[in-house]
Formats: C-alpha cells, structure tokens, sequence
C-alpha cells in the first residue's frame, strides 16, 4: 500500500535528482553564471548552489517529521544525481565511483521506500540505514580512500569497463533479491532482529523463500561485494567479503534462536528443508547445541 512517507520520500528523491541534473544542464549553468559569473565557473560550486536550492525547496513544501523525510530522500537524490553526472561527464578514471554512487544512493533511498509501502508499522528514518552502525561507515570510507588511491596512483586500474559491468549485475542481483524478499515477507521483515514476537509476525516460506532461508541477507552479502568489484578495489573486496560474511554469520545465528523460539518445530522443519543461502553459513542448530 502506497503511504504518504512513500509519496513523500518519492518526490523528494526525483526532485533531488532533478535539481542536480538541471544544476549541471546548460540553463542551470547560465542562471548560476548570472549570479557571479566568476564563483559559479566551477563545477562544484554548481554542486552547492543547487544543493541549497534543494534544502531550501524540501524545508518550504515540508515540515516537521515529513521534513525530515524528504531531507535524507531529497540529498540521496541529488548523489544520485551527482554520481549519474560522474557516470557520464568525468574522466574513465572517475567514472566507477558515479556508478557506485548510484548504486549506493539508490540502495538506501529504495530501504526505506519498500518498508514503507510493505511494513509500515515498522517504518522508522533509521530505515534508510544511512546510521546502521559504525562499522558500516568506516568501511565505506576505505573504500573511498582506496578508490582515490588508485585513480591517482594507477589510473588505468579503474578503467576496466569489464570490472565496471560484472560488479553493477552483482549490485543489480543482490539489489533485486533483497528487495523480493522485503516484498514478499511484508510485515514479517524488519531491520533489526526481533526477539519478540509480534502478533502479525508470520514464518514465510514462500517465493523466493523457497530458494533460502536469508533472502534478503543473501542480497545484501553480495550486493556490498558488488560495489567493490565496480570501483576495483582489491583490499576493499577482500576486507567486505571478510567483513560481511562475519556480519551475517553472527546475525544469522542470532535471528535463528529467535524464529525457533516464535516457530519451534515449524522452522525446524523449515531449516531442514532450505539452506540459508549464504556461503558457508548454516544458521543455528540445535542438535549441535
């Protein structure tokens, strides 16, 4: 069901998308240059100037919680609008990080979007997942770091177009499971891990359910590996497949104990039946424990 927090993330996300790329267009140029044709020469003083439009724009249609709403879907939108410009203006060098970009904005726009069209109830702006944990933003800045390191100390390495192709279907993959698997569970999905059980709370097996017991962790493993092998990190690969697997093995086991303790036999069965689909990664077990 479309809510209002689904409109308004929307729109806000388009109209940020729209700003940056008019911003970058030969009439934003031209507006911006009749404001100080010497500041507004440059760029990424475009980049700013429209950003502030967009504030500006979001903090007059929008108040209150709504504002704070359309303030994270409207910035997503404009780095998504950013990283499609870096996609398609810069150098080869550059242009895997705008496809990353793109990637991740999109990513995080499409979280809270989805949870609040299936599971509204559980619709919070911590699902954006923009603070999902420090760990999380410490490895998304060496990645960052690592990106830059290398279009500056060995540019060729980040013109690998074929690099650029496997690692945006992996995203597109990893993207599209997780986002079946929210669709499919509806009510029963949740960002955290729940330890009691609510009362719409119901143990899917179904769709693509049937495949694994962790859809949406199976696309979330490989959609973060996805980016690395787009921006062609080498350290980065290695240190978010390490990273990741110990993520979801550990939250995996955790979320176990819980759906036997909502379900019991039922899930049993159910892990009998139907790996998690995780590499290497079983769940918990209880005759092993």
């Amino acid at each position: 069901m479309i809510s209002r927090e689904s409109k308004f993330s929307a729109v806000s996300f388009i109209l940020g998308i729209s700003t940056q790329l008019f911003g970058v267009s030969e009439y934003g140029e031209k507006i911006a240059l009749l404001l100080s044709e010497s500041f507004f020469s440059s760029i990424y003083a475009l980049f700013l100037l429209y950003f502030i439009v967009l504030v500006l724009s979001l903090s007059i249609c929008f108040k209150s919680k709504d504002f704070q709403i359309a303030i994270r879907a409207g910035i997503l939108g404009y780095f998504f609008g950013i990283s499609i410009y870096i996609a398609f203006a810069l150098k080869d060098q550059y242009k895997a990080f705008g496809i990353y970009g793109a990637f991740l904005t999109f990513f995080h726009f499409s979280e809270y979007f989805v949870i609040s069209i299936t599971s509204h109830q559980a619709l919070s702006l911590d699902s954006f997942m923009l603070t999902h944990s420090v760990q999380y933003g410490i490895a998304a800045t060496l990645s960052w770091i690592e990106f830059f390191c290398e279009a500056y100390f060995f540019p060729d390495m980040n013109e690998y177009k074929s690099f650029w192709i496997v690692g945006s279907l992996i995203c597109l993959s990893g993207e599209i499971v997780r986002k079946l698997a929210m669709f499919t569970a509806k009510k029963s999905f949740h960002h955290i891990v729940q330890f009691q059980q609510a009362e719409d709370h119901k143990l899917i097996t179904n769709g693509i359910y049937r495949i694994c017991r962790h859809p949406s962790y199976v696309g979330w493993f490989y959609w973060s590996i996805g980016t690395q092998i787009i921006l062609t990190n080498p350290f980065c690969f290695i240190i978010y497949i390490i990273a990741s697997w110990l993520f979801f093995k550990e939250r995996v086991y955790m979320e176990e104990i819980a759906l036997l303790n909502f379900f019991g036999e039922e899930y049993l069965r159910y892990q009998q039946t139907t790996k998690t689909g995780l590499p290497f990664i079983t769940g918990y077990s209880v005759s092993n424990n």
